[in-house]
């Protein structure tokens, strides 16, 4: 998808930025989650860490009651500003979030190179 709209918009000679997004995606198992732009601004993506080493910091936090300990969430937009919760992803950058963390370099394929 991030590769047609930038071949698109290349054809029409639109200029940059084509293309700005943070998105993501589940298949009931795995959540993939990408944060691209095809400019310099990018928007924010944020993804949560080790919920139970927080939740030692500050035990009386309201906002965690709501995650299960092995939870991970994918945010535009922290939900809390506690320290050590959440690690922006980086522009560029598709996640794979499942019993782990995997990071890859995310750029768009033409449709005419594949």
């Amino acid at each position: 998808m991030a590769g047609f709209v930038e071949a698109i918009a290349a054809a029409a000679d639109l200029g940059e930025p084509a293309l700005q997004m943070t998105v993501g995606v589940s298949d009931g198992a795995r959540l993939y989650a990408a944060r691209y732009a095809s400019g310099p601004e990018v928007n924010t993506l944020f993804v949560s860490e080790d919920l139970q080493s927080v939740r030692m910091l500050y035990p009386d936090d309201e906002p965690l009651v709501h995650f299960g300990g092995d939870a991970r969430v994918v945010v535009s937009e922290p939900l809390t500003d506690l320290p050590g919760l959440w690690r922006e992803v980086p522009a560029g950058t598709a996640l794979i979030v499942g019993e782990d963390i995997e990071e890859q370099a995310f750029q768009p394929i033409s449709p005419a190179a594949a």
